[in-house]
């Protein structure tokens, strides 16, 4: 994949990495691991990037160890990567110039929750999952879901967002604070628990979304909600895609407080379908969900109806069953594993863009037609109700390199749609490698203020570098 700039970082001194390793491993015993089966694991995520390694892993328990771990890589110029659950797409997980990798897991605890206030504060290893499994009884929940099971640090790094963001919004609405450990060891600790400020520079808005490249987040405040009374679910499928878009439009239009309205097209219809023995009409379909009061469900819900019947759409069908529904999200959560089942042997190489609602119609369809033309397997899934969607290239087993070829021409031309279109080249993935060089193209001379606050903060370039962008 292309990069902007001069390039990776050089890697240190092959000395200096080695006496680095025997300080980890002094202070941290087994827990630091030069297994090149562990490094290659954190090096990975999902992701068609090379894996490429860093020289040693090693398992962090608390902030102080963090702390001591950039200090130590800081003196060796040794470049800093955290690991989370190893869910990114974009290769940020890569050590480009080899050097530490953080890996934050058994960081799981949650410090603190505030019922009354409805917020909570967590380590960077806790996941969304346990997280709210731990806040069940409390009547609360995290509603940011990004599919996979990951970590709160990772979604706060990449600025997560997922099928609930329509209503909830993203990470960047949702966290309050972090603690943040710098390329020179000081521990920050940015925002509050206050739900508004107007107190200096925003820099919890700056490192959410920073992948790693600013500092390390070892502990993060996040905003909560109350358990909805009622949930209820609806599939609707359409004739056409463009109905099916239009009517996600109308529906954002209207203001429907919806919470999730997901978009499949036919391919990924026929994937679930296959894959979570299902049988819906293999057409462009809808997946919905609304919170609320049992009314105010069942007037959603109603209304809903009459804006797919209008563009085309079939027979509304919903449910408030709770198992019902549970099944229906758990299909589409499971959407990448069928679009790899469609094409045995494949992998599926995602990537996301992210349009202003009334382009998302058309860069969907257009999408469609060039994928169409190249005669390849690549269904449409999205989170369509804030602009978003995915593209999921089943990459070999019989001709990767081909495939590869294709999928890069196909996302080329989808990301600089995108941006002509007002959008963004990522609406959630994150950039990591795979975006760097629609960055100019995006950013403009904005890129170079990005580069100037990256020297300000981490002047020796240790934070997971080459990500984002290159120095």
């Amino acid at each position: 994949m292309a990069r902007d700039g001069d390039g990776p970082r050089p890697r240190p001194k092959q000395s200096d990495i080695d006496a680095l390793i025997a300080e980890l491993k002094e202070k941290f015993g087994d827990r630091a691991s030069t297994s090149l089966a562990v490094r290659e694991q954190h090096a990975q995520g999902f992701s068609f990037h090379d894996i490429m390694p860093a020289d040693v892993v090693v398992t962090a328990k608390s902030e102080a160890e963090v702390q001591d771990i950039v200090a130590a890589a800081a003196a060796a110029g040794a470049p800093v990567i955290a690991y989370g659950t190893g869910t990114s797409v974009e290769g940020q997980l890569a050590a480009l110039a080899g050097g530490v990798s953080i890996d934050v897991a058994e960081m799981n605890n949650i410090i603190e929750v505030n019922a009354e206030d409805m917020d909570v504060t967590v380590e960077p290893g806790v996941t969304r999952k346990q997280l709210n499994e731990y806040l069940r009884d409390t009547g609360l929940f995290f509603p940011i879901d990004p599919g996979a099971d990951a970590s709160i640090g990772g979604m706060a790094a990449t600025r997560a967002s997922g099928t609930n963001a329509v209503r909830y919004g993203t990470m960047r609405e949702n966290v309050l604070g972090l603690r943040v450990v710098l390329a020179d060891g000081r521990v920050i600790h940015t925002g509050g628990r206050a739900r508004k400020s107007a107190a200096g520079y925003d820099l919890t808005r700056l490192f959410v979304g920073s992948e790693g490249t600013l500092g390390v987040i070892t502990a993060v405040t996040l905003r909560l909600y109350g358990i909805p009374e009622a949930i209820s679910s609806a599939v609707v499928c359409f004739d056409t895609l463009e109905g099916a878009v239009n009517a996600v439009i109308a529906t954002i239009q209207w203001g429907i407080p919806i919470a999730r309205i997901e978009f499949l097209d036919e391919v990924q219809i026929d994937a679930i379908n296959r894959y979570s023995k299902l049988d819906y009409a293999l057409k462009p379909t809808l997946f919905l969900e609304f919170h609320g009061s049992e009314s105010g469900v069942k007037e959603q819900t109603e209304r809903m109806g009459e804006i797919c019947a209008e563009f085309g759409g079939g027979e509304f069908q919903w449910t408030t069953d709770a198992e019902q529904s549970a099944r229906l999200w758990q299909a589409r959560h499971d959407a990448a594993f069928a679009c790899v089942a469609l094409k045995p042997g494949s992998g599926a190489m995602a990537t996301d863009v992210c349009v202003p609602i009334s382009r998302l119609a058309e860069c969907v369809l257009e999408t469609r037609r060039e994928i169409d033309a190249e005669g390849v397997v690549a269904p449409i899934v999205g989170h369509v109700g804030d602009g978003n969607f995915h593209v999921a290239f089943l990459i070999g087993p019989d001709d990767r390199e081909g495939d590869l070829k294709i999928a890069g021409r196909l996302n080329k031309r989808l990301v600089e749609r995108a941006i002509e279109m007002g959008g963004t080249s990522t609406g959630e993935h994150g950039v990591g490698q795979g975006k760097m060089a629609y960055m100019p193209l995006e950013h403009g001379e904005a890129l170079d203020v990005m580069r100037d606050l990256k020297r300000a903060l981490d002047p020796d370039n240790i934070m997971n570098p080459g990500k984002i962008f290159s120095l």
